[in-house]
């Protein structure tokens, strides 16, 4: 087997890209839950323990939704540009193994009758 195929078997297999978009993704999520914990808990504690000020609260908040909104863009950049066309391929890698032969020309398959009606 040459290397070209080898390599494309592996990179074709569903789980190298599945594991590549889970640390992909398992990244940008590490990043949200930081935010939330610096953003938003930490904030909300130090309120508590009055040595905070409201102010934080909301830039915490306003700072959460900045990171939703990256993780979200970047959840879709990934499965516009890897998983779909991923997926897309295959299915077309699937659709070619299911194709059934073509059916042998007329010729043929007229041989082919004339050799099973000898082999009785």
């Amino acid at each position: 087997m040459s290397l070209i195929s080898e390599f494309k078997d592996f990179a074709l297999k569903g789980n190298v890209i599945d594991l590549a978009v889970g640390v992909v993704i398992g990244g940008a999520f590490g990043k949200l839950v930081e935010g939330v914990v610096k953003g938003v808990i930490e904030p909300v504690v130090a309120l508590i323990t009055q040595k905070g000020n409201t102010d934080a609260i909301l830039n915490g908040f306003m700072s959460l939704g900045s990171g939703i909104l990256n993780f979200l863009i970047l959840a879709a950049v990934v499965f516009f540009v890897f998983v779909k066309p991923m997926n897309k391929m295959k299915a077309m890698m699937e659709k070619k193994k299911d194709e059934a032969p073509p059916a042998p020309p007329a010729d043929v398959a007229l041989l082919t009758e004339i050799r099973d009606l000898l082999k009785k």
